[in-house]
């Protein structure tokens, strides 16, 4: 029975994710702050297939919380984090700034990095059985949006800090294999329901898109076509110039 740890379960994309695992065999450890959210989870599917812990990744004691988790699940073969804030925020309200790094910034450093430091001591894990990471970053990480400032840049960083993270894995012959997932506009309750959003995808189809990326072990994942060819034109973009657009909204 494969195994996985995912960060971020109650809801949005990583419970899709998780849901799918589960039904195809595999035994879950998921995260997030919403413990009645986990539990109803782990009734539906069953205490053998899943296992929950109440995790703020925000808070220093996310780590200890991570380790009972592990311990239950035992050593995972995919650590999929899917936590994640953002905001529109016309006003830079300083809250929801800070909130935006501390969850998407600190909290990721904080789980990946004391994953990672779990594969150095696991014997489970080897070159030809590596453990698997995957974040979900986003298309705004690869072209800033100046109507949400923090989410633009967390999910910039999330992506260099993957690139690190390989790179710094081959250097330590850590065995550890990363896929970066950047996703458009998803159907889920961080986008705001009364705007209109381009090429808006529904999570359902997302998590297909996602399910995909992880089974072929993607370095990095672009969904769906139409964002790959964006970032594609989009990268021919002088800096001057894109800071100088001021008719996106969204």
């Amino acid at each position: 029975m494969k195994k996985a740890i995912i960060i971020g379960a109650t809801s949005g994309l990583g419970r899709e994710v998780a849901t799918r695992l589960v039904e195809k065999g595999w035994k879950v450890g998921i995260t997030g702050r919403r413990t009645e959210a986990l539990e109803t989870f782990r009734n539906e599917y069953g205490a053998d297939k899943v296992c929950i812990s109440t995790v703020d990744v925000t808070r220093d004691d996310s780590v200890a919380a991570l380790d009972a988790l592990l311990e239950q699940t035992g050593e995972p073969d995919l650590f999929f984090y899917a936590s994640g804030v953002g905001y529109q925020n016309h006003e830079l309200d300083l809250d929801k700034e800070l909130r935006t790094v501390q969850t998407n910034c600190v909290g990721m450093v904080r789980m990946v990095d004391h994953f990672i430091n779990y594969v150095r001591s696991h014997n489970y894990y080897f070159p030809k059985h590596k453990a698997h990471v995957a974040v979900i970053s986003s298309v705004a990480g690869v072209v800033v949006l100046g109507t949400a400032p923090a989410y633009s840049a967390t999910k910039r960083m999330q992506s260099h800090y993957l690139s690190t993270l390989t790179q710094l894995s081959r250097m330590e012959h850590i065995p550890v294999c990363f896929t970066d997932i950047r996703p458009g506009f998803i159907a889920t309750d961080i986008l705001d329901s009364d705007k209109h959003y381009p090429m808006l995808m529904t999570k359902e189809k997302a998590a297909d898109h996602i399910m995909k990326a992880l089974s072929r072990k993607k370095r990095v994942y672009t969904f769906d076509w139409r964002y790959r060819v964006g970032c594609f034109f989009w990268s021919f973009i002088p800096r001057c110039i894109w800071e100088r657009i001021t008719w996106i909204k969204n």
